[in-house]
């Protein structure tokens, strides 16, 4: 009777152990599988940031050039517009 419960006790604790052992990398393993899962989830949505940074790098170069262009078109119609009145100024009537 002692042996039999020995027995028990040992067949139920090395049971335990090997069910806490796959437990434990079950648990594990389901954990890196889903930080890998949002490890992919981040890198997509960094890629799609990038490409977003990028295209509104390109469109504020686009109106840089726009405002560089204008401010040289202002500025000769000014100088234009000085040498004109200089001449009407300088002109004997």
């Amino acid at each position: 009777m002692v042996v039999a419960i020995v027995v028990i006790i040992a067949a139920t604790t090395t049971i335990r152990t090997v069910l806490t052992i796959f437990g434990r990398r079950s648990y594990y393993s389901g954990e890196s599988r889903q930080s890998r899962e949002s490890g992919a989830l981040a890198d997509s949505r960094l890629s799609r940031l990038e490409q977003a940074v990028d295209a509104i790098a390109v469109e504020v170069e686009r109106i840089s050039e726009g405002q560089r262009f204008t401010t040289k078109l202002l500025s000769e119609q000014a100088r234009q517009g000085s040498k004109l009145g200089r001449e009407l100024t300088n002109t004997p009537t």
